[in-house]
């Protein structure tokens, strides 16, 4: 099965139980049933961006969009953690006006209706769990554990409704915690995206390892004005200017270029380097050229 099926009936059955736990939810007077589908709406949300990511990485690059359409999926999850955010506020503001002023749950209703939930999540985990090691198909992986977690959560609170007739002020509770998770998760995802966005170095990339590596590539002398970021979460690109040592000919410096990008590939995850090669260390006063330290960050951008 495709990663693209497996996503579509993930999503396809995230999509009913979001309803079914709206609807019940209202019906039952169960703030934790709604919460709960609130929780799996942001992963259906989280689901289709997967697909929206997988769809566009096909797509080819044009003039105007040069990298192509792999930042797309980064705005779309920026949207996608603002609203959770505000689906997180309201929850916890309706949360605390029932622990205030508690409502009777109808126990058995959010049993059957969480119940269903956590199949239908287990399920969904099951599909994704391709065993690709894709950052987008684990973190939807992800998501399902949570909300599986989250209903078992609802679960316990409507047994023990049901079972002792009181004790409402347990489905707030559980809303309010459900609430927390969603919110904590929103504000990381928010914190990667901009930090994408920002061109900032990819948290994997440790720059000073990865000059290393590059200084000990057989043919080069140094390396400086380096630069590496993320067009998408899981694609890394770097641009750097490179020294070679001795006066290799056009086709031997190619060679030490191709050498240093399969370090760069192999051993860092990025797979799309930009260097430049040169023979001697440029003359001082050239503003592009900037000790290895001070590079990092520093230097003109040459993508």
């Amino acid at each position: 099965m495709t990663r693209e099926r497996r996503l579509v009936l993930a999503v396809a059955f995230n999509i009913v139980i979001v309803a079914l736990q709206v609807v019940f939810g209202i019906r039952a007077h169960s703030l934790g049933l709604v919460a709960d589908a609130g929780h799996n709406l942001t992963d259906v949300a989280a689901l289709a961006l997967s697909l929206w990511a997988v769809h566009l990485v096909r797509r080819s690059p044009t003039t105007k969009q040069s990298f192509g359409f792999h930042r797309s999926g980064i705005l779309a999850a920026q949207a996608n953690a603002a609203m959770i955010i505000v689906a997180t506020a309201f929850i916890t503001y309706e949360g605390i006006r029932r622990l205030i002023h508690p409502d009777h749950v109808e126990g058995v209703v959010v049993i059957v209706v969480a119940g269903i939930a956590l199949l239908a999540n287990g399920a969904s985990a099951v599909l994704l769990n391709d065993r690709s090691g894709d950052v987008n198909m684990r973190s939807a992986l992800l998501h399902m554990a949570g909300d599986a977690a989250a209903s078992a959560g609802v679960i316990a609170a409507g047994i023990v409704i049901a079972v002792t007739g009181r004790f409402d002020r347990l489905d707030p509770a559980v809303s309010i915690a459900i609430g927390l998770v969603i919110a904590w998760r929103a504000v990381r995802l928010l914190m990667e995206t901009t930090d994408i966005l920002m061109e900032a170095t990819p948290a994997s990339v440790d720059v000073s390892v990865l000059i290393d590596a590059m200084n000990q590539t057989e043919g080069v002398e140094s390396a400086h004005d380096i630069h590496a970021w993320s067009l998408s979460s899981n694609l890394n690109a770097l641009s750097a200017h490179l020294v070679l040592s001795g006066h290799p000919t056009l086709e031997e410096a190619q060679v030490v270029g191709e050498r240093v990008k399969h370090v760069l590939a192999h051993d860092f995850g990025i797979g799309h380097a930009t260097l430049e090669l040169e023979c001697e260390p440029c003359a001082g006063h050239d503003a592009d050229c900037l000790p290895t330290e001070a590079a990092v960050g520093h230097g003109h951008h040459h993508h």
